[in-house]
């Protein structure tokens, strides 16, 4: 458990709590709310503080990879529950994932290798060696996401992991020292070999699996033949907006609302998945 939580009182609130990846929900869907935390599976492995929703405090927390259920709640796959959740508990369920995920990967300190400890509230895990002393903070690794656009067509790829039939537009991180526009230009040219132009932002998303921060973009083609890097896109063209393909990112992640937006400037509007 976080230790300025393992000491205290046990909190009481609502739970948040994750085996894995997946999220403990009631029967009806609502999250587990109380103080016992041996009924959510067992004594959490780690607790974090989330903030409050509906005046309701909320705490993360992870839970051991064989824990059970308690009887009238299960565990869902969290990547599932997205757009079935109220947009609030969403929210607050990506942050927690994220912490949760910060908080079981940080215990010991990457520079020295000795335990590392949250004193208190704040989102900081610090090294126990005075010799060292090194603060490791939640990490947040930027992704770009792309609509490439060629007049009333979108370029579509699908990666050998993808489901079958299934496209979405590209993306790719951001490098150590690249700006967010040099790396769509980067990751549009090695995963394709075409070249963009006439970059715009458009909107951002977190996607905890694990830490990652989607900063979306569109652009438009400015030249190039497309070749498929072998080992990063199975296959990838441009599609009109009348003929987009069935299998697309569902309605809540940011590549289908990149994908909406330029169906609805052509006047048409894209089927939610």
């Amino acid at each position: 458990m976080t230790d300025s939580l393992s000491r205290a009182a046990t909190p009481v609130g609502l739970w948040l709590a994750f085996r894995g990846r997946e999220l403990l929900l009631g029967e009806d869907g609502a999250l587990p709310f109380g103080a016992a935390l041996q009924a959510l599976g067992g004594l959490p492995r780690g607790v974090q503080f989330l903030g409050d929703l509906d005046g309701q405090p909320c705490y993360g927390a992870e839970l051991a990879h064989d824990a059970l259920p308690p009887p009238g709640s299960g565990f869902h796959d969290f990547k599932r529950l997205y757009g079935r959740l109220p947009p609030a508990t969403a929210a607050l369920a990506n942050r927690a994932l994220e912490l949760v995920e910060w908080d079981r990967t940080h215990r010991f300190c990457g520079v020295c290798g000795a335990p590392t400890a949250q004193p208190d509230a704040r989102k900081v895990r610090i090294c126990s060696n005075p010799e060292c002393g090194h603060e490791h903070y939640p990490r947040v690794s930027p992704v770009v996401i792309v609509a490439v656009e060629r007049g009333e067509e979108i370029l579509l790829g699908r990666s050998p992991h993808f489901p079958p039939g299934f496209y979405s537009v590209l993306a790719g991180f951001v490098d150590a020292g690249e700006t967010a526009e040099e790396a769509v230009h980067r990751e549009v040219f090695e995963e394709v070999a075409l070249r963009v132009r006439e970059l715009r932002y458009f909107a951002s998303q977190p996607w905890p699996f694990p830490h990652s921060l989607m900063l979306g973009y569109q652009a438009e083609y400015a030249g190039g033949e497309l070749v498929c890097a072998a080992d990063e896109i199975e296959d990838a063209a441009f599609f009109h907006v009348d003929r987009l393909p069935a299998n697309l990112p569902g309605r809540f992640t940011i590549a289908h609302w990149l994908m909406r937006d330029f169906c609805r400037r052509h006047g048409r509007e894209l089927a939610s998945a």
